[in-house]
């Protein structure tokens, strides 16, 4: 594909609109209505978000990881602490995680600081997952180096016999973590790319003050 096929790649977006006046006065629950509504729309994945991490000094990084829970505190997921998400995480907590719902022509952007939830939650979740995806964990040095596929599989397919007739344990470098917010975006597409930018920024522990953003 040429660049000029790339640049006239665009579409119009027409689908709502987002005002002050529609918008609810806690992000959370602004958050859980579209999130409701992306669920709805029966949408590839719709708990998929971008995590971005950055390192002590300022190189960032970011995937695709998927969302597994939310509450009034924050939002939850999980990976290998030993991961490099997990190793810049210990270093430099601030985080951030987008979601995108091109059906719906959405963003919501997220920022915070992120910890690690409790090792119970974390070992209730390890035991509700498929047995396949707990042995997974075990079995993959997150973002290490490796020689091959093979010796992935080999050691999969020895633990899955050792586990068979029992339960796999959660491994200790293994687990949830919960990024907090201290700033929620939430965009709109609109025609003519006059999109609807409207920022939820901390006041104090229990406010939020809403300003809205040129697109």
């Amino acid at each position: 594909m040429s660049q000029k096929d790339i640049q006239d790649l665009r579409q119009d977006y027409r689908a709502a609109s987002l005002s002050e006046t529609d918008i609810k006065q806690d992000p959370f629950i602004q958050f859980d209505s579209w999130f409701n509504q992306a669920r709805a729309s029966e949408m590839h994945e719709p708990n998929a978000m971008n995590l971005a991490t950055a390192t002590t000094d300022g190189r960032p990084s970011s995937r695709i990881v998927l969302l597994k829970g939310y509450n009034a505190e924050g939002f939850i997921f999980y990976t290998n602490y030993l991961s490099r998400k997990g190793k810049e995480i210990a270093k430099n907590p601030l985080g951030a995680i987008t979601f995108w719902w091109g059906p719906l022509e959405r963003q919501v952007r997220i920022e915070g600081t992120i910890e690690k939830i409790s090792k119970q939650d974390s070992e209730a979740y390890f035991l509700s997952r498929p047995k396949g995806s707990q042995i997974g964990a075990v079995v993959s040095p997150q973002s290490q180096e490796i020689d091959g596929r093979e010796a992935l599989e080999e050691k999969w397919n020895k633990l899955e016999k050792e586990y068979e007739d029992k339960d796999v344990p959660k491994p200790a470098h293994w687990g949830g973590y919960i990024l907090k917010p201290r700033m929620f975006e939430f965009w709109q597409g609109r025609s003519s790319r006059l999109h609807d930018r409207l920022v939820f920024k901390r006041a104090d522990k229990n406010n939020w003050k809403i300003v809205r953003l040129a697109p």
